[in-house]
């Protein structure tokens, strides 16, 4: 579904992202992880066709991505909250992007209603606009509107980094279903490594812009993973 060919990102000089290929196929599960600064939001940022690399390409569904406008609508994401519109209320926002993929109030208030948990009642009917909500409960906002797009993609920034452990639970078994269930690509960057083990079935080990590390998941990639951020990068890069 995706695939990376040579892609190169500097800022001042630094090469902050440079990965020679990559491929993630329709249906997959895939997370990435890595220290602050290992380029994972400039890679996610590349692949939405927000930021222009030096060099290389990324194909989405065999399309080239920048430039071009059919990957877009079966494709949804957030990032952070600069993906939403502050001064709007939820509700309002909502049927905003409901109304972009063709669907109706009432088809909107019925997706909302299966995530009553996940609000956990804190978001609709609350009389509050976007920019006033918490970061966590702009995160739900945001993780809804992607929902809401019934996408073949769905990559998501640091999902869980601001919300509570009862809203990470609900959270990573929407992720679950989204994937094992409706067969949506998902692509999932976190610094909780228990929380990406659990959701994802391959884990992308990103360093100063590189992949050093494409793990399939197993009962050994946590203590793994440990090993590399806890002892000092253990693990051995890709071959050549």
């Amino acid at each position: 579904m995706i695939e990376i060919k040579n892609l190169k990102k500097i800022y001042n000089g630094i090469t902050v992202v440079d990965v020679p290929h990559l491929e993630i196929g329709k249906g997959e599960s895939v997370g990435l992880v890595g220290n602050n600064g290992a380029g994972k939001t400039t890679l996610f940022r590349m692949v939405l066709d927000l930021i222009r690399p030096e060099s290389g390409e990324i194909l989405s569904n065999g399309e080239v991505v920048a430039g071009h406008e059919k990957w877009k609508s079966y494709t949804a994401s957030y990032l952070d909250e600069g993906f939403l519109i502050e001064y709007l209320t939820p509700e309002e926002y909502l049927y905003f992007i409901g109304g972009l993929h063709q669907q109706s109030q009432a088809q909107v208030d019925e997706t909302l209603a299966q995530l009553t948990d996940f609000f956990n009642g804190e978001i609709l009917s609350r009389g509050k606009y976007i920019r006033d909500l918490s970061k966590g409960n702009q995160c739900k906002v945001g993780v809804a509107s992607c929902l809401l797009q019934n996408p073949q993609l769905l990559m998501l920034d640091e999902p869980f980094a601001n919300i509570d452990p009862s809203t990470q639970f609900r959270l990573k078994n929407m992720l679950k279903d989204a994937n094992k269930n409706k067969g949506i690509t998902t692509i999932v960057s976190s610094h909780d490594l228990n929380h990406i083990i659990d959701v994802c079935d391959r884990i992308l080990l990103m360093e100063k812009g590189v992949i050093i590390k494409d793990i399939a998941t197993s009962s050994s990639t946590l203590s793994e993973l440990e090993d590399y951020f806890g002892v000092g990068q253990t693990l051995s890069p890709p071959a050549p």
